[in-house]
């Protein structure tokens, strides 16, 4: 059984992949994605690897692989993400330091290998069952761990009850709200070390990294 709530074939079809792609092009990184993007190379990428689970677009791969980065694997369980993420990666010159995987990581995790640097970006949002999604990832980080994924702060969780509801209408919404209190503790069990913590009105950027001992 797949552990994420929706169905992300589904979800994260050929027309939001598109639309992400373009908005990608149009305006570069989200904001939050460069705060991330900044932290992960304040504590040092050089010559590194990345695991990038639910990478979408791609957008954090070319940031980083641009600011020195070895090489990426992207694991995403929305197929036309894939293909929206190999398109650009042609167009940027970077396909040949990108391996792509395609499914749920929870299911995959044995077969992935571990990597310098793991990332989540708004991940933990559609995936009800956070624990084994930050304990499989966060284990897989040789070096640093970086997430980002909304707050769990009062207004953030009645937004998502109102879109849960209003769902089949709107078709699509927030998403699925953790306490952050908690998933810093699964992170933290694994066991990592958090060096940097920002936050939005709506988003928190975290990144942790394992002690060299």
């Amino acid at each position: 059984m797949d552990c994420c709530s929706y169905d992300l074939e589904t979800e994260f079809d050929e027309q939001v992949a598109a639309r992400d792609l373009r908005a990608y092009r149009s305006r570069g990184l989200p904001t939050v994605t460069r705060r991330l993007v900044d932290a992960l190379v304040a504590e040092g990428i050089e010559g590194r690897t990345l695991l990038d689970i639910g990478g979408g677009v791609g957008a954090i791969h070319h940031a980083l692989l641009d600011a020195g980065l070895a090489s990426v694997t992207d694991v995403d369980g929305s197929s036309a993400y894939l293909s929206a993420a190999r398109q650009e990666a042609q167009r940027q010159g970077h396909a040949d330091r990108i391996r792509y995987r395609h499914g749920d990581f929870v299911q995959l995790a044995d077969e992935v290998e571990s990597a310098d640097i793991v990332t989540l970006i708004a991940v933990l949002c559609c995936y009800p069952q956070m624990e084994p999604l930050v304990r499989l990832s966060a284990a897989r980080a040789r070096h640093l761990y970086g997430l980002v994924y909304p707050r769990s702060t009062w207004w953030m969780r009645a937004t998502a009850a109102a879109f849960g509801v209003l769902r089949p209408l709107l078709g699509s919404g927030p998403g699925i709200i953790h306490a952050e209190s908690d998933v810093d503790a699964t992170v933290r069990e694994t066991p990592l070390v958090q060096v940097a913590n920002l936050t939005s009105s709506y988003w928190r950027v975290a990144v942790y990294q394992r002690d060299a001992d």
